[in-house]
């Protein structure tokens, strides 16, 4: 936590839970991506945090943007952004999404299937097009679906099939899994990417970019590398399997951009035991699954918590959220180590929580307020 945050909580109005975002370092991340990878475009996931605030830092820095909706990529453009610098980069997408993306200026999109690639000729002609590829995903905290993506052996016929509808055929892009803390994750999938190359090159398309993806983590609880190794452990990737011939590049950073700069703080609401005889506490706090922590699921994220009482005796906790909801626990089947002397009312500093979280409390569930937020 730094200290302008430490300095704008000790001085707030107490209105519920809220997560405070600083600006400056959402600064240091953004450098630092550019400076690992120096010949690789940036694009900030507007979904990781669509704050006005940080959109405008990053459009003046020369960030490009990774949108899902029609709507983000309006919010891109409003905090100053050029139509080229927007990316649509969901392959789930109504045809008339892609024709006010268009009429925005918009030009390049994600597709995965030759339906995808259907509407987008008709919506978008001659628009720029990457195929989205699977891959496992090992190795990452939040492993994606196979939602997005086709296998690699049938992206050649989808770029093919966009090829033969007026489009631009680009490149293919991948993902390897959220909160990725191996820096050699992107070997295999740079590998496919190649051979896909390889295959449209010998059908006349000549493929120009590689789009890495996101994945790159913030730090939780367990140490994660800093991006400087994964920028080296890319460049060697992308040496081996396309030698001399190196496409363009872009990734699309969301948590490890705004992770680190953001930090929730709660109130304890309740603790209490099941029976006389239970050891676990129970402790429910003002902020839940449903209030911003929705990646708790399956305890997947476990956030670094701090409160007024660390360094004394801890005891281990089942940690709650405040709905009627019976899956609104973060953490039971692992329970979280937290201080003996914890006590109802007691504020908890909820550690790397500036991305995805506000996205995550978009609705007032319960009736409970959407997480407020405050960007420093």
């Amino acid at each position: 936590m730094t200290a302008r945050i430490r300095e704008f909580l000790r001085n707030r109005r107490d209105d519920g839970p809220c997560m405070v975002l600083d600006l400056d370092v959402v600064r240091d991340n953004y450098h630092a991506f550019a400076h690992a990878l120096p010949d690789t475009r940036v694009f900030y996931a507007v979904k990781a945090n669509p704050a006005p605030e940080v959109l405008a830092l990053l459009a003046s820095l020369g960030s490009c943007f990774d949108t899902a909706s029609v709507a983000e990529i309006e919010m891109a453009l409003a905090a100053g952004a050029t139509p080229d610098r927007v990316s649509f980069g969901n392959t789930i997408k109504k045809e008339r999404d892609i024709a006010r993306a268009f009429e925005l200026g918009v030009r390049l999109f994600a597709v995965d299937c030759k339906a995808e690639v259907e509407k987008v000729a008709r919506a978008a002609p001659g628009a720029q097009v990457f195929c989205r590829i699977l891959c496992d995903g090992a190795g990452a905290e939040w492993p994606l679906s196979r939602k997005f993506g086709c296998v690699p052996e049938m992206a050649t016929d989808v770029l093919e099939h966009a090829h033969r509808l007026g489009l631009e055929a680009y490149g293919v892009s991948f993902h390897v899994g959220s909160q990725q803390r191996n820096t050699g994750a992107w070997d295999q999938a740079l590998a496919s990417a190649s051979a896909i190359f390889r295959e449209c090159a010998e059908r006349g398309i000549h493929l120009r970019m590689v789009n890495l993806g996101g994945g790159f983590p913030t730090k939780y609880l367990k140490k994660v590398p800093e991006v400087e190794s994964y920028g080296e452990a890319i460049f060697r990737s992308l040496s081996r399997h396309f030698g001399n011939r190196m496409p363009e590049t872009i990734i699309e950073p969301g948590r490890g951009m705004v992770g680190n700069a953001g930090v929730i703080e709660s109130e304890v609401v309740l603790i209490s035991r099941k029976s006389e005889e239970d050891e676990v506490r129970w402790v429910y706090l003002d902020i839940g699954k449903f209030g911003g922590l929705a990646e708790t699921m399956d305890e997947a994220i476990r956030y670094p918590i701090r409160t007024r009482h660390d360094g004394g005796p801890k005891t281990p906790c089942v940690l709650a959220g405040p709905t009627c909801d019976s899956a609104d626990v973060m953490y039971e089947k692992e329970p979280y180590l937290l201080p003996v002397s914890l006590q109802i009312g007691d504020k908890v500093l909820i550690e790397g929580t500036g991305a995805y979280t506000t996205t995550y409390s978009a609705v007032a569930f319960n009736g409970f307020p959407p997480l407020r937020s405050y960007v420093i």
